[in-house]
């Protein structure tokens, strides 16, 4: 079993744990759908995010709740929340900080550090794709290093810190791509669809009626550290790892073992990050959905939302109209294939 972590607990005390922990993400989920009613999909990427000490992506149309959400997720987690609005004038200042010059009574003068945003526990970074690179470049220091350096001093931001991003995947007129760099220090890529009907219903009734339910605080952020050092600590067995190393290596092209549907259609394919981040989500899947540790229909399904934003297609794969995420579950079915012939 991988992980020596786990050696410097007992089995049974390692077991009892996960289990409490378990039982307390159950009720953090209970309440985070008194308010972000349905999409379990959706709450369950971005809780594994955040359990495994990650940052997400949210791509949704406007209008699905993804900022309500986030909100939520800072009342029910006991994380100080932040909201900046990317825009095309939104400076790196507005959201790290910066100098001013203060004069004293004894007419001295010097320099102090006001904070931005940034510091904060739970930051919304909403729309992110509409700011100049100039500015999305100032969190991928908070985001990699968990600091900003301003005027060469560094500071230090509060743990826990996580950073959920939004993009609306249809109107990018106006806007700046992602660069891959920044992409790929998202753990997770989420897509928010159309709930279905019966969940739309229930959404009519719940929220627009003269009282609506509150979430309620579960966790604390020394909890949610907690829990982050105890996920590391789960045991995953050598198929699952073997799985994992599979599947990302067959999603590089031209790699020994890319299928030719990989060879043929992926420009770049995912680094040693993502099979970090595989070993990471599939241990909070199973902690979700209250397993001791992760199997290969883990590795399956978080597949597509650890690969797809570290992945592109090729310029003639685009004008086919080829699907990365079907390239992707295609891959984790011939590796899921590959492991239980072994």
């Amino acid at each position: 079993m991988a992980g020596p972590e786990s050696e410097t607990l007992t089995e049974t005390d390692l077991v009892a744990e996960i289990e409490a922990l378990g039982a307390k993400l159950s009720e953090a989920k209970t309440s985070i759908t008194k308010r972000f009613i349905g999409q379990e999909t959706v709450v369950d990427l971005v809780l594994s995010a955040m359990l495994c000490g990650g940052h997400a992506l949210l791509l949704g149309l406007p209008g699905l709740g993804k900022t309500r959400l986030v909100d939520t997720l800072s009342t029910v987690m006991g994380l100080k929340g932040a909201r900046v609005q990317f825009t095309p004038d939104l400076m790196p200042a507005d959201i790290l900080g910066s100098e001013v010059l203060e004069t004293a009574a004894d007419g001295s003068r010097a320099f102090r550090f006001i904070e931005g945003p940034v510091f904060c526990q739970l930051l919304l970074a909403d729309e992110i794709n509409r700011a100049s690179p100039r500015t999305q470049s100032a969190l991928l220091q908070a985001m990699q290093e968990k600091s900003v350096t301003i005027a060469g001093q560094a500071h230090d931001l509060e743990a826990p810190f996580h950073v959920l991003a939004t993009q609306n995947p249809l109107e990018q007129e106006g806007t700046y791509p992602l660069p891959e760099a920044q992409l790929d220090r998202f753990l997770v890529q989420v897509d928010v669809e159309y709930p279905d009907r019966d969940t739309e219903r229930d959404i009519l009734i719940a929220t627009t009626g003269s009282d609506e339910e509150d979430a309620h605080q579960v966790f604390t952020g020394e909890e949610l550290i907690k829990a982050q050092s105890l996920l590391r600590k789960m045991p995953v067995g050598e198929q699952v790892v073997e799985m994992i190393l599979d599947l990302v290596r067959s999603c590089r092209p031209h790699e020994a073992e890319a299928s030719e549907a990989v060879n043929a259609s992926v420009a770049w394919g995912p680094g040693p990050r993502a099979a970090q981040a595989l070993m990471l989500t599939v241990r909070a899947r199973a902690l979700l959905d209250g397993r001791l540790a992760p199997s290969p229909e883990d590795v399956f399904a978080m597949a597509r939302p650890v690969l797809i934003h570290r992945m592109a297609l090729t310029f003639a794969a685009r004008a086919r109209g080829d699907d990365l995420g079907a390239i992707i579950d295609a891959a984790a079915t011939q590796a899921q294939d590959n492991r239980t012939a072994a």
